[in-house]
């Protein structure tokens, strides 16, 4: 989907109102990532302020000009050194091995191929580094799935691509790292239009 001026300030603003315990995975993510570190959908930089001293260097990726604008204004605001560039994660612009923890959050929903991508996530990886990351998932039952899959074509007009069917933890086991750790979790509240959103998993596989 193009990118959307209007949905980079709406993303920046629905932030402000994140979920507690989404900001707290989000810390766990980003904290515990180290050395050198690829961003994927960086968006508008809400984990740049979560990343810790053992952080050699930071590559925060977009494809969209209007998130990045909003992210090097973050980045500028905490400090936060980093590279910024506009590509797709479906064909990252880096060497085999480059990174040792990529980092990805609320992302693999609006990406175009997101099998795809995981895959260019793992080449760009060091062996043994760390793919880190959490999303909104399919439900684990279904009635659950049945109406994820009716809301899922609104939800993607409206979301600026994000869908919300995808099973991110399939994907990821499918994308050949070597270990996947995953946890499940339902902490949004069961009303619409977050019920579609409910399910969450956090994860780290090790390339």
């Amino acid at each position: 989907m193009k990118p959307s001026r209007w949905f980079a300030a709406y993303w920046a603003w629905q932030l402000k109102f994140e979920n507690k315990r989404l900001r707290r995975w989000r810390q766990e993510i980003a904290g515990a990532a180290d050395g050198r570190v690829l961003e994927i959908g960086c968006g508008t930089g809400a984990n740049f302020g979560f990343y810790g001293n053992g952080v050699t260097s930071l590559v925060a990726l977009d494809p969209s000009p209007y998130m990045l604008g909003r992210a090097r204004a973050e980045a500028l605001r905490l400090r936060r050194g980093a590279d910024f560039v506009m590509a797709s994660a479906e064909a990252l612009p880096f060497r085999d091995g480059a990174f040792d923890t990529a980092v990805s959050t609320a992302n693999m929903c609006t990406i175009r191929e997101p099998g795809r991508a995981l895959g260019e996530i793992r080449r760009t990886l060091r062996p043994g580094g760390a793919y880190r990351f959490f999303d909104h998932v399919l439900y684990d039952h279904a009635f659950g799935r049945f109406w994820q899959r009716l809301a899922d074509p609104i939800s993607t007009w409206l979301g600026a691509g994000c869908h919300v069917n995808r099973d991110v933890e399939e994907l990821v086991r499918g994308a050949g790292f070597q270990e996947v750790r995953t946890t499940f979790a339902k902490f949004l509240p069961p009303v619409p239009p977050l019920v579609f959103l409910r399910p969450h998993i956090l994860g780290v596989a090790i390339a």
